[in-house]
């Protein structure tokens, strides 16, 4: 694989013959285009960065065994269009404009601020800060002991089990273990119940760092692919059975990537398939609370298949990443396993997270009410606005989570995830969400942030996607884009 040139270094005519690869289109007869195409993709893509110095019209001309003319052609394209510098006696150099709303060139303005659209994270809930501040008189109390509790504060304990009683599923405070967040409690679950060499049987897509985890413990992510309308349960049950896997992990709720909800028919028939094959499987429900339906969830998955199920859960999405709170719902046996487990890993969460965290728990009924209108609303607004400046993306609008599933008209979701950094956006191309990578033609696009910001994401996506487009240089053969 080529690599990127030294920033402020000299690139020379041979090197940027190599990075260019097959730049010219096959039977096209605008050769200048297609070269400055080539070269505007190196430069959007970070493989000739800003500053780096450009070789002289006649030695690139005679690299690419081209007319002088049509590097000059070339040049000029790139100047009009603020990815080259030209200065008489000092040469050529690259550089990376920046695009206004009628994608003209402004370079009076100040870098706009990066929108990450990377993590799929709201802010924190309203009344974040005022439970802190309410929980200060309980931290006085608790600075008389030791301050350790491997398996969590008893309040905080009884509060989410009281939770889980509500959705259906009947929960004692001992079926509880505080974690440091869902993927804490998964990465915990892997640490116990799995050894090198065991299979995990996993959706495809999925969340990318439970791929990791699995990987993590040397163990063997088993994709079963999503089907367009949800959970490919004829799959999920052959998967069971031929592959015998020693643990699952699912995301029932609001699934990330997709947005899909299995329903309780669904989660019935999934149950009796673990139950038969006596798998048992982790059920990340990080976003059950993110529901804008307004109607009766189904029920824990916890309901149907028992002892089988690990549900974690976390604050993060719920009311804010930085409490770095979570939790495993499980029977007491697995429990106590778990907590013999932990102290290889470490002695417990922290106690004034956890108060924090039971303070909002108590009520949480209003700020959480008033998430889910904000979120449905940022949902709609990014679905607009991808509707109007990606009209050939598509995606089902889900009925809640965090965000959209966007299907592209071609498969160039990594080459549009690199490029959109060049214009102040970063995204997650479609190839982490595959345990084995694909998923060129899908892009993850979360709504946390506010409508405006949105819009002005998806138009810097737009602005991306067509420099993505107009630059027809091979993805793979030159090495412009990793393969992952």
């Amino acid at each position: 694989m080529t690599t990127a040139v030294p920033a402020g270094g000299r690139v020379s005519a041979r090197r940027l013959a190599l990075l260019l690869g097959e730049w010219r289109r096959r039977g096209s007869r605008h050769g200048a285009a297609d070269l400055a195409a080539g070269i505007r993709l190196l430069v959007l893509d970070g493989r000739l960065p800003a500053g780096a110095g450009l070789p002289p019209e006649r030695e690139l001309a005679a690299a690419l065994d081209v007319s002088r003319t049509m590097v000059a052609g070339a040049w000029e394209r790139l100047r009009a269009g603020g990815l080259v510098v030209s200065r008489r006696g000092a040469g050529s150099w690259t550089a990376v404009p920046r695009a206004t709303a009628g994608g003209v060139i402004d370079d009076s303005e100040p870098p706009p601020r990066v929108i990450d659209l990377a993590r799929a994270v709201p802010p924190a809930l309203p009344g974040v800060a005022a439970a802190a501040e309410a929980a200060l008189p309980r931290l006085a109390a608790e600075l008389t002991g030791h301050g350790y509790h491997e398996q969590g504060l008893p309040e905080l304990r009884a509060l989410i089990a009281r939770r889980y009683t509500e959705r259906g599923l009947p929960t004692s405070p001992d079926e509880v273990l505080v974690t440091h967040g869902a993927h804490h409690g998964f990465a915990m679950a892997l640490r116990l119940l799995t050894m090198p060499g065991d299979r995990v049987l996993v959706e495809q897509p999925t969340y990318p760092n439970a791929i990791e985890a699995v990987r993590a413990a040397h163990a063997v992510p088993v994709p079963v692919a999503m089907a367009d309308d949800g959970w490919d349960l004829d799959g999920m049950e052959a998967t069971l059975r031929q592959a015998a896997p020693r643990l699952a992990y699912l995301i029932a709720d609001f699934q990330n990537p997709t947005g899909f909800r299995l329903d309780a028919a669904g989660r019935e028939r999934l149950g009796a398939a673990l139950r038969r094959a006596r798998t048992p499987v982790v059920v990340d429900e990080t976003q059950v609370e993110l529901d804008f339906t307004g109607g009766p969830p189904p029920p824990p998955l916890g309901a149907f298949a028992g002892d089988l199920v690990l549900a974690t859960g976390s604050a993060g999405k719920s009311h804010w990443g930085g409490l770095r709170i979570g939790w495993v719902r499980a029977s007491a046996e697995l429990v106590n396993r778990l907590v013999a487990a932990r102290r290889g890993l470490d002695l417990g969460s922290p106690v004034f997270e956890q108060l924090v965290l039971a303070t909002l728990l108590e009520d949480p009924g209003t700020a959480l009410d008033e998430r889910r209108v904000q979120l449905a609303a940022q949902r709609d607004a990014l679905a607009d606005a991808v509707r109007a400046q990606c009209p050939g993306w598509s995606f089902r609008l889900p009925p809640g989570g965090l965000s959209l599933w966007c299907r592209l008209p071609a498969p160039v979701s990594t080459r549009i995830a690199a490029v959109a950094q060049n214009f102040g956006v970063r995204v997650v191309p479609g190839s982490f969400f595959g345990p084995h990578g694909g998923f060129e033609r899908w892009l993850r696009l979360p709504f946390a942030e506010a409508p405006d910001t949105l819009r002005e994401a998806v138009r810097r996506l737009s602005l991306a996607a067509v420099s993505v487009a107009e630059s027809r240089a091979p993805m793979t053969e030159n090495g412009l884009v990793p393969v992952t």
